[in-house]
């Protein structure tokens, strides 16, 4: 790790639960250069505390609802003397050429207009780098002022907003680089395609949910201690929302999922990222998408049956 005399006006905030694995990375690449960090743990029963600790972080324990929830909580209840927010996951980290551009960045004053900046997510599965399939480069709106920011309340894929601002692009990655194993990993996704079943559901009959259905509908009302403020998603969760909820979850069902698999594995040149590719591909453009299907299915079924008996 590189001394350096100042540190960034930013506070990392991670969110925790049974993170030894993965949370030393995440930490090892941002202590020492940025002013906070701070950990919302879920009351992990393992080291996670006691490493977050050693590199100095500020620990708070939360009960844990969802994603959004925890993250918004921790916006509102802990005190933060940074004036940027970064959101990074346990099983993330920044790189050092992402650390080198952020110096460059916070070396001038930044235009009080920014509010945020998306930055490129690089996932590693099983140790590989998955370049293809349409899986990199994918935006996500990770650093934003303080204030200006904080998640859509969703239950699942949720993101980061932001107010008062327009949101511009770095040009460097973060990793997502998850250690544990792959039977953390599939039931991991079940418990997403769970919630993604409840949201498409919900949306098909016509459910309020807080998210943004076209691409040129970038504003949209979100609650907050506040009241109602008005929030924007960046360009590319916008466009990647559109494209689902207006062309994919129109097709037909199952079918779906294979054709997705088709799309990212031969046409994206998914094949490319080796038999890491093939497993990752497999499992989460095609047996992901058709579980959702599933779980979507069986809701649509209880519901007929409830119904027209």
């Amino acid at each position: 790790m590189r001394k350096i005399k100042e540190k960034l006006p930013i506070a990392v905030v991670i969110l925790t639960y049974n993170e030894e694995l993965n949370i030393r990375a995440c930490l090892e690449s941002v202590a020492g250069w940025v002013r906070e960090i701070i950990v919302v743990d879920s009351g992990s029963d393992d080291a996670t505390v006691k490493i977050a600790k050693e590199y100095g972080a500020k620990v708070v324990v939360h009960e844990f609802v969802n994603q959004a929830q925890q993250f918004n909580w921790a916006l509102e209840s802990i005190p933060i003397a940074s004036e940027w927010i970064l959101r990074l996951d346990a099983d993330e980290w920044a790189t050092s050429q992402l650390q080198d551009e952020l110096f460059a960045l916070f070396a001038s004053p930044i235009a009080d207009d920014i509010a945020g900046f998306v930055m490129k997510r690089r996932v590693y599965f099983m140790g590989r780098w998955i370049k293809h399939g349409a899986y990199y480069p994918v935006w996500f709106l990770r650093l934003f002022r303080k204030g200006r920011g904080r998640s859509e309340e969703r239950i699942m894929d949720e993101h980061i907003v932001v107010f008062d601002g327009r949101v511009e692009r770095l040009n460097n990655d973060f990793v997502d680089d998850n250690k544990k194993d792959l039977s953390w990993w599939t039931a991991k996704h079940n418990g997403y395609a769970t919630r993604e079943a409840e949201e498409a559901y919900n949306s098909k009959f016509s459910i309020s949910l807080p998210s943004v259905d076209h691409p040129k509908g970038d504003n949209f009302k979100l609650g907050d201690k506040e009241g109602r403020k008005e929030g924007k998603l960046d360009k590319a969760t916008r466009r990647k929302r559109w494209v689902k909820n207006s062309f994919y979850y129109r097709l037909p069902l199952f079918w779906r999922a294979l054709g997705y698999f088709v799309y990212r594995y031969f046409l994206r040149l998914g094949f490319l990222d080796g038999k890491e590719g093939l497993v990752f591909h497999f499992l989460h453009a095609f047996w992901y998408r058709f579980l959702i299907d599933g779980k979507l299915f069986e809701k649509e079924k209880s519901f007929s049956k409830r119904n027209f008996k």
